[in-house]
């Protein structure tokens, strides 16, 4: 009785541990076809994640049938439509978590607080806490915009490879929102390089005309993310800027130590 009771106990374990392997394996092919940009095919997975092929093929088949990827017409495999209901409870609970963090923003600054993260190649506002200013800026959470003419973008993308940011763009394009929005790539990556000397990433007017923007990523973040405070030019000075930035950078830093507590919870 006792052996049998032993082999079963380590049978069970044995089956568990496999379970969650294939759980861990099955999520990071997820994550390499969101960094692939959702489409892939099976010997690019291989080659990317050193599972051998029938591996893989059995994870995606699970995948496939549960909705979580799609197989296309021309046999690569895509993310598929129930990732997005995942996706969407996520960003409203970090945006949930995010809230206190903006409104200290807003009683120290007097400006509109902004979160927003990078969703494929979009930025996308998942929190706002609006200004008291009877002039203020508003940005609607779930608003979708191209990351090269915001503050938000170009502090998410500044620790991204240059490489990778230049195969972005060549699939975003860089279309101007104002006269002063960067339309070329080496521009943009020449406002990367300020952000990284910086600590901080500023739209001037490039967004919106009359608007400026000032944001910091947040670091560790279990998603990429980032705050940012928008108001008008005549508010958002350079002066401002001295005052606000500091006060971003303390909140995205406790803003971090809440979200990987979260994590980790």
């Amino acid at each position: 009785m006792p052996t049998s009771s032993a082999s079963t106990t380590d049978s069970a374990r044995s089956n568990n541990s496999g379970g969650v392997q294939s759980l861990e394996r099955a999520f990071d092919l997820l994550e390499r076809m969101a960094d692939a940009g959702g489409e892939v095919g099976l010997s690019e997975l291989s080659a990317s994640s050193g599972l051998p092929l029938p591996t893989i093929h059995r994870l995606m088949r699970t995948l496939v049938a549960c909705g979580y990827v799609r197989q296309q017409t021309n046999r690569r495999y895509a993310l598929g439509p129930r990732l997005i209901r995942l996706g969407e409870s996520a960003s409203r609970l970090l945006g949930t978590w995010a809230r206190p963090y903006l409104a200290r923003l807003v009683e120290e600054t007097g400006e509109t607080a902004n979160m927003a993260l990078l969703d494929g190649d979009e930025i996308v506002y998942v929190a706002q806490v609006p200004s008291k200013h009877s002039m203020r800026m508003f940005t609607e959470v779930g608003r979708r915009v191209l990351p090269h003419s915001t503050g938000v973008g170009k502090a998410l993308l500044a620790s991204f490879p240059p490489e990778e940011v230049r195969t972005l763009l060549a699939r975003t394009g860089m279309p101007a929102a104002t006269e002063k929005t960067i339309t070329t790539p080496d521009g943009f990556l020449a406002a990367l390089e300020d952000v990284r000397r910086n600590g901080y990433a500023v739209d001037d007017n490039e967004q919106e005309v009359g608007v400026r923007c000032l944001a910091v990523s947040v670091p560790d973040s279990p998603t990429a993310a980032a705050i940012s405070i928008s108001g008008p030019a005549g508010r958002v000075t350079e002066a401002a800027t001295d005052k606000i930035v500091p006060v971003l950078q303390q909140v995205a830093g406790e803003l971090s130590e809440a979200l990987v507590t979260q994590n980790h919870g």
